[in-house]
């Protein structure tokens, strides 16, 4: 089996899952916004789909008892944690300062004029759990389908 199975499911399911987040988000809010291509954040998780479908290929090509697969397995649930814990609640404490400025501003007649404040922050950082289980479930069908290529042409 060529050595760069792995590798190439891994990307596949990263690419894949960028391209469907334009489409899920069209289907949930009938807007279509093509930057979701290359936003982190939304549905299906392209980390969560790029680390499982690594760990799955190196599962299937060099067993799922070997080193490189548990070493696989560790970097995957670190990648997937963070992506739905750390990162998505650091998005959410973006959010709530943004909200806090902003009410302090019409509430007190505040005016932050610090460069900072007016800085475009990104607030959509992480995945909620379900675009994380998306993730995981389209890595893990692309690594088997590219298994199933890289086999079998």
């Amino acid at each position: 089996m060529d050595s760069f199975y792995p590798i190439c499911a891994a990307i596949s399911a990263n690419l894949i899952a960028q391209i469907l987040k334009p489409l899920f988000l069209y289907r949930k809010t009938k807007q279509f916004d093509i930057h979701q291509t290359i936003a982190s954040g939304g549905f299906p998780s392209s980390h969560s789909s790029t680390v499982s479908a690594l760990s799955t290929a190196i599962g299937l090509q060099q067993g799922f008892h070997s080193i490189a697969f548990a070493i696989s397995i560790v970097f995957s649930i670190i990648v997937i944690y963070d992506a739905v814990n750390v990162r998505y609640y650091a998005g959410r404490n973006i959010q709530l300062t943004k909200q806090l400025i902003s009410d302090l501003e019409k509430m007190e007649g505040i005016h932050f004029s610090a460069p900072i404040y007016e800085e475009k922050i990104k607030a959509v950082l992480g995945h909620k759990f379900i675009e994380a289980i998306g993730g995981i479930l389209l890595g893990i069908v692309i690594a088997c389908f590219f298994y199933y290529i890289f086999v079998y042409f």
